[in-house]
């Protein structure tokens, strides 16, 4: 089966990989990705995971297997993307810092006529953070392609205290649920890493 990760994502790509799917294409999708601040964090990183995996899979065929995923960091309902400078980079994360603020990232899963599409949630506690320590965060330019302007997975690990959930879900891809997912349409990850 021709297996297609709608994402530039390295994070998403190493965790693809870890489930036992190596064997695996990237395609980009080419989709704007301009947030419905309206909608419930959850409903939106599912309504453009879909949108990605729907574009992508239109280039593919109906035999391909496509997915995608988007991530975002909510607090207290506010949706926090991507920063777009150093600056607010630096507003967002002292937004963060002392508090607990919650991870969503939906994905999307196509083959033919078939979809699946879900989210999860994880809740990541920061540390109290002075603007010294925030400053230099910034300047190690990790923020600057993330979601809510920090990467669990680098430097970022030492701003957080604790999380509830799937770790793997801060990083982009709730690889729990994915796999659940993947198996209802024939992918045995848990095999597949085993070799089978």
């Amino acid at each position: 089966m021709k297996i297609i990760l709608a994402s530039q994502s390295p994070r998403r790509r190493e965790l693809l990989t870890q489930m036992g799917i190596r064997d695996f294409q990237i395609i980009t999708p080419d989709i704007d990705e301009r947030m419905d601040r309206a909608l419930p964090p959850d409903k939106l990183v599912e309504t453009i995971s879909a949108e990605k995996a729907g574009a992508v899979a239109t280039q593919t065929g109906p035999e391909a297997l496509v997915i995608a995923a988007d991530t975002v960091v909510a607090l207290e309902g506010a949706v926090l993307g991507k920063p777009r400078d150093e600056t607010e980079a630096a507003e967002m994360l002292s937004a963060l810092s002392g508090r607990h603020h919650q991870v969503y990232t939906g994905f999307t899963v196509i083959r033919g006529s078939r979809r699946v599409t879900r989210s999860a949630c994880t809740e990541v506690v920061f540390r109290p953070l002075t603007p010294e320590e925030i400053a230099d965060y910034v300047k190690t330019g990790e923020p600057m392609d993330k979601a809510g302007a920090y990467g669990i997975q680098g430097v970022g690990s030492l701003l957080i205290e604790g999380i509830r959930g799937d770790y793997f879900n801060v990083m982009g891809l709730p690889v729990c649920e994915l796999g659940r997912a993947l198996s209802e349409f024939g992918v045995d990850c848990l095999a597949r890493c085993a070799g089978k």
